[in-house]
């Protein structure tokens, strides 16, 4: 395929999905159930951004998503901050974590490296389990959404049929888009950056890019901090969102899932992440009468997914796309 073709076929799908995400809440899609899958989009495409196209296994990346959920949420409840500081907040505190477990974690390669960002993982769910702020397994409740900018106001509107309901914010939903959007674009960039091609080059064979002259340590280093700042701007926007910072976001269970949506969509592939996670999310929310059920039917659409789809349905769908051209 040429670089023309393919910048084209990715102008085409990112205008596709742009299109069905602002049409969504119009077509009958509850706008939660898509705000929520738009967050968890973002963390899977961060995931795979140091996964795919690093070759680097994280086993705690919850940790970087929890991270900012917090530190967002007690910044807009705490000290009174507007939905935009906040957000930046909690991705800046998730990128220094990035800098402090990437710096320990790195020099690792394989099963040593994912075991140390478990252990990492671990650490940190324990202080958050442990620390005041925190408000121990309650989390941080009633977040306040404020007002973007000071001026445009994303809290839920009343229904004046009803004064006791609310209507989702229409207002929240298309800021969530908008920044899934820009780090999609911007995820995009990095990739196909020579930067990028640098990484790629590490990941494929890496003694060979060090003999050309590449510090493999930095190059991997960078991008476990772009990931971790990443997946902190998922975690920030969720917290405030959904008003609330829970211990479920930084639990070793929702490391799994985004391994779970990455592969599932297609590792290595731009799109593979979005289609995964929300997959994984539709599932979660549609099977969720059947409680725990829930886990063990994800869990054998995993495993039959890996046997069949090996690349992923992206990966799967490209591969056939090619051969039939």
């Amino acid at each position: 395929m040429s670089v023309r073709s393919a910048h084209r076929g990715f102008a085409t799908g990112f205008g596709a999905m742009a299109v069905l995400l602002a049409a969504a809440p119009l077509i009958g899609f509850y706008p939660v159930f898509v705000m929520k899958a738009m967050c968890f989009a973002l963390f899977a495409c961060a995931f795979n951004l140091l996964l795919g196209y690093g070759g680097l296994l994280s086993f705690g990346h919850a940790m970087f998503l929890g991270t900012a959920g917090y530190v967002s949420a007690y910044a807009a409840k705490s000290w009174g901050m507007t939905p935009e500081l906040a957000i930046l907040f909690g991705t800046g505190a998730s990128a220094l974590l990035g800098i402090v477990v990437g710096a320990l974690a790195i020099r690792r390669q394989g099963i040593y490296f994912a075991m140390i960002t478990l252990a990492m993982a671990q650490m940190v769910y324990f202080f958050y389990l442990q620390t005041p702020f925190t408000h121990g397994e309650d989390g941080i409740q009633s977040v306040p959404r404020g007002a973007l900018f000071g001026l445009i106001d994303l809290r839920d509107p009343v229904d004046p049929n009803n004064p006791g309901a609310t209507h989702p914010s229409f207002a929240m939903y298309y800021l969530v888009m908008a920044i899934f959007l820009a780090a999609f674009l911007f995820i995009h960039r990095v990739i196909h950056s020579p930067f990028g091609h640098v990484l790629k080059a590490i990941k494929e064979n890496e003694p060979r890019a060090i003999s050309l002259g590449y510090d493999a340590d930095r190059y991997k280093l960078l991008a476990f901090i772009l990931s971790a700042a990443l997946a902190g701007l998922a975690g920030a926007t969720k917290a405030i969102v959904f008003q609330l910072a829970a211990l479920n976001d930084v639990h070793w269970t929702t490391s799994g899932e985004v391994v779970l949506m990455t592969l599932l969509g297609g590792m290595g592939t731009v799109f593979g992440p979005v289609i995964g996670a929300f997959v994984i999310v539709a599932l979660e929310n549609y099977l969720s009468p059947f409680g725990q059920w829930v886990t063990i039917i994800t869990g054998v659409i995993f495993v039959v997914c890996v046997l069949a789809f090996r690349r992923g349905i992206v990966g799967e769908l490209g591969a056939w796309w090619a051969a039939r051209r």
